[in-house]
């Protein structure tokens, strides 16, 4: 299953509206997740164009969302947070959430920073912000789950190189 998963929209507040090319990324994507601050529900319908979404609440959304979601993939137990932690992208933090919604991988956003992480058996992952980055290039995530294992890829907004992992099938078990 190939899900595209984006974050920290922050529209229409702080830009006008998700990058085309966004949705060149995500065309052959069979789900969507949104790791939070969306802002406006038409974000949400503008990405159902494409395939069904997954949201979470973000600390700048007023949406009726929750602020957390597991999904399951193929067996594989995937959390969804924003990621509202002091500092932001404390990888130890996200690990404890990870291990409090029973998942051996965590989607979150907030940092407004792309991240594939490892850390203790855990696949951290975040897609960034495709519209609004902070020190870093726009992105987005693509996630392909293929029996029980994953592959997670950073696709940068614009010219740059991918990085991508293989979470292998020994720390889904």
């Amino acid at each position: 299953m190939l899900i595209g998963v984006i974050s920290d929209t922050h529209i229409p507040y702080r830009a006008k509206n998700i990058p085309d090319e966004v949705f060149d990324i995500f065309k052959d994507v069979e789900l969507i997740i949104h790791a939070g601050d969306i802002e406006t529900k038409e974000v949400i319908n503008k990405l159902e164009e494409i395939a069904p979404v997954v949201a979470v609440l973000g600390n700048m959304d007023n949406l009726n969302l929750n602020e957390s979601e597991v999904i399951k993939i193929n067996e594989i137990s995937i959390g969804i947070i924003h990621g509202n932690i002091y500092p932001r992208g404390d990888t130890q933090q996200l690990c404890y959430i990870a291990k409090e919604l029973g998942v051996k991988i965590l989607i979150s956003g907030h940092t407004h920073q792309a991240m594939i992480s490892e850390v203790d058996d855990i696949l951290l992952l975040n897609p960034g912000s495709p519209t609004v980055p902070r020190l870093c290039d726009p992105s987005v995530m693509l996630i392909n789950i293929v029996d029980d294992s994953i592959t997670a890829e950073i696709i940068p907004i614009g010219f740059c190189k991918c990085k991508s992992i293989d979470f292998a099938r020994k720390h889904l078990k």
